[in-house]
């Protein structure tokens, strides 16, 4: 493999300027920068990003980490931070930590071990002690959809708890006077906020939500239709639900139309995310919008920013999204 120096000893120029050339410096000619960068092409030599993020002081490495590469939603949210990584011209270290403490750490202490000081972070497990310690630790962490009032220009974060409500008002103004809830399993902040928003929202209308039409399981299509069959098989009554996303939402929908209850005549579906397959299932999906693309590069942005000491410390202003309702075809007025 080709160094520097061989890149220098076959152009016949010294060390300094090639790493000038590399690094877009001043006082290269012309006529230099056109012979290095044959020779490097020659050689087919490549830059080592370590080595140059320590002549530059600048970060050439945006990390994220993100529960699974499974998941639409967590995909969308590493693609936003590899649109802001090709825009900087940054290399992208993905890690995932699939919502475990241990692992969560792990993932981050490998991007850590990289010389990665820019990285997004989607961390559930981890305390807050914990990751205020890591912020302070890596210049450039930002955390997306998680709040830590402490490193508040630090946190990227969607309201979970008023889009429960949203949901609420949106099944309300349909006249749906009967509800069902599907959540994950997990014991985090998105699924417990959701459905508190929408227990606050029908109780300050006087509706109380039936605890045994409350399901939890996996947030995937088969955690819904396992929710699903759980709801149908209690004999409780319900014209509409809300369910914590939309793969789960989707998985409902299915197995609902396969108990012959047609959506959204006999029952609403609500899901919440809005990822990409909601627009193609049938019918489409009524859902509200988690701009995590959006979210994504602006945590990524922030990051650059810290590293670049370009952070204002009141950007927290920007950093609180609200979802939004989108109407589609699988919420409709309560039928009779």
């Amino acid at each position: 493999m080709a160094t520097i120096k061989d890149v220098a000893r076959v152009a016949g120029v010294s060390v300094a300027s090639v790493s000038r050339v590399l690094n877009n410096g001043p006082k290269v000619s012309k006529a230099t920068i056109e012979k290095v960068t044959k020779v490097m092409a020659d050689l087919n030599y490549s830059p080592n990003a370590n080595a140059r993020a320590l002549v530059t002081q600048k970060s050439t490495t945006l990390g994220v980490v993100i529960p699974d590469l499974v998941d639409p939603f967590f995909a969308s949210l590493a693609q936003g931070v590899e649109i802001v990584a090709r825009q900087k011209d940054m290399q992208l270290l993905l890690s995932t930590g699939l919502v475990t403490a241990e692992t969560e750490m792990q993932a981050i202490n490998l991007l850590i071990e990289r010389r990665c000081d820019v990285m997004v972070v989607h961390s559930k497990k981890l305390s807050d002690q914990v990751l205020i310690e890591l912020a302070n630790k890596v210049p450039g962490l930002v955390l997306i959809d998680r709040y830590i009032e402490e490193i508040a220009q630090r946190c990227v974060w969607l309201d979970n708890l008023e889009g429960g409500k949203i949901a609420a008002r949106h099944l309300l103004a349909l006249e749906h006077k009967s509800f069902a809830c599907i959540s994950s399993k997990y014991q985090i902040d998105d699924p417990l906020l959701r459905l508190k928003g929408f227990q606050d929202e029908l109780k300050s209308t006087g509706v109380m939500l039936d605890a045994q039409l409350i399901e939890f399981g996996e947030p995937t299509l088969q955690g819904g239709e396992i929710a699903t069959q759980k709801l149908l098989a209690s004999g409780k009554r319900f014209s509409a639900v809300f369910v914590y996303n939309d793969a789960m939402a989707i998985g409902a929908i299915s197995t609902l139309e396969d108990n012959g209850f047609k959506v959204p005549s006999d029952i609403s579906v609500l899901g919440f995310d809005d990822v990409l397959l909601s627009r193609y299932s049938r019918p489409k999906l009524s859902t509200l919008n988690y701009p995590v693309e959006e979210m994504a590069m602006h945590a990524a942005n922030i990051g650059i920013e810290l590293v670049s000491k370009q952070a204002t410390k009141n950007n927290d202003k920007h950093c609180k999204y609200i979802p939004r309702l989108v109407k589609r075809e699988s919420t409709s007025f309560k039928a009779g």
